[in-house]
């Protein structure tokens, strides 16, 4: 298996936290913090863009369970989440619903049938991996989304002024060697020419800052919304 710079990121930072903190706060702040209030942002900006009971949502990059807490709350989905953590897992099917699916994955697909899923979710995944690699999971989402299906991922965006702060600072940790993780951004051009080359088509862009689903609050990353021919 290959030894991705994200699978050691990430299990040593799950790992210092649980050795430091409450198990509650340590999961939390393993996916940004915000635990409650970011699932219930995430599951309204997903029933904004069309996600409905008896649907089929694959949840990439699930951590420790925010949106699944947030969904089991409010709706019946078929829902699969997908992590490289084995104790975010854990941890994230005591706060679901019992039916609901959690896969431990380490590779740059995603392992899923064709044709499968209604929407993939990927909040905070593609912030932390390398262009390439996100390229990649791309590919395969779209073979794993139904037709006129929708990926619906978050991103560090160089057009948000609070997301340029994350740069120059990210710039300066990695400088002194105290970076914990990749912090990768995109522009929203090169995720228009990723559409273009991948064959699907880009729905729109909601802002850092906006909430306009009913939501507690923003999200602070911006969200794409693509779509399977």
């Amino acid at each position: 298996m290959p030894d991705f710079h994200f699978v050691r990121d990430y299990e040593a930072l799950v790992a210092d936290l649980v050795a430091q903190l409450p198990l509650d706060e340590a999961m939390s702040r393993a996916v940004g913090g915000r635990y409650e209030e970011t699932g219930l942002i995430e599951c309204a900006a997903l029933r904004h863009l069309g996600l409905a009971d008896g649907m089929a949502l694959l949840d990439l990059g699930c951590g420790s369970g925010r949106l699944a807490w947030a969904l089991g709350r409010q709706m019946q989905i078929d829902y699969c989440g997908i992590d490289i953590v084995p104790e975010l897992l854990q941890y994230a099917k005591t706060k679901a619903p019992p039916h609901y699916r959690f896969v431990l994955h380490r590779e740059l697909f995603v392992p899923a049938p064709d044709a499968s899923a209604d929407i993939v979710a990927a909040f905070s995944v593609f912030t932390h991996l390398l262009h390439l690699e996100s390229f990649l999971y791309m590919q395969d989402i779209l073979r794993v989304l139904k037709p006129r299906g929708r990926l619906v991922f978050s991103f560090l965006d160089y057009a948000e002024p609070e997301h340029w702060d994350v740069f120059t600072t990210s710039a300066n940790a990695h400088r002194q060697g105290v970076l914990p993780h990749l912090n990768e951004f995109m522009g929203r051009e090169m995720i228009d020419l990723w559409c273009a080359k991948l064959g699907c088509r880009r729905e729109g862009f909601i802002a850092a800052t906006a909430a306009p689903w009913g939501a507690p609050g923003p999200l602070g990353q911006s969200i794409a919304i693509l779509q399977r021919p």
